[in-house]
């Protein structure tokens, strides 16, 4: 499957913006999908993921009740909602898909097998 990142930009604190990710093929609904995120000089790090039913979502501490993942399978395409956002949320945003990741495992980059190009989100304060 090919992914493509797209609505990143430059935001103030406390805006909003809006992620997509559209996918390629027709297993789209068969893969689970997630968001993780590298800020300068920092390890890429989990941001939140949705099953393929899109039923389960899961959410790192720093955005919870911020940021909302949803997916829509006719669409080929999953979105990450961000709101309130602040300065430390500044970086380059990627998705990605896996067929095979566990629970346990969801926030693991290393579980998931397709990548995108990546979006870069900025905030001033």
């Amino acid at each position: 499957v090919q992914l493509q990142a797209s609505g990143g930009g430059l935001a103030q604190a406390e805006d909003s913006l809006r992620l997509s990710c559209a996918a390629s093929g027709r297993t789209f609904s068969t893969y689970t999908m997630a968001w993780f995120r590298q800020a300068p000089d920092k390890e890429r790090e989990f941001v939140a993921a949705i099953k393929r039913s899109g039923g389960a979502t899961f959410y790192a501490d720093s955005v919870k009740g911020r940021f909302t993942i949803s997916r829509d399978n006719a669409k080929n395409t999953v979105y990450l909602q961000m709101n309130s956002l602040k300065p430390e949320d500044r970086a380059v945003y990627y998705c990605a898909a896996s067929s095979s990741v566990i629970n346990s495992s969801i926030r693991d980059s290393t579980m998931y097998h397709y990548w995108g190009q990546g979006t870069q989100v900025t905030v001033s304060s």
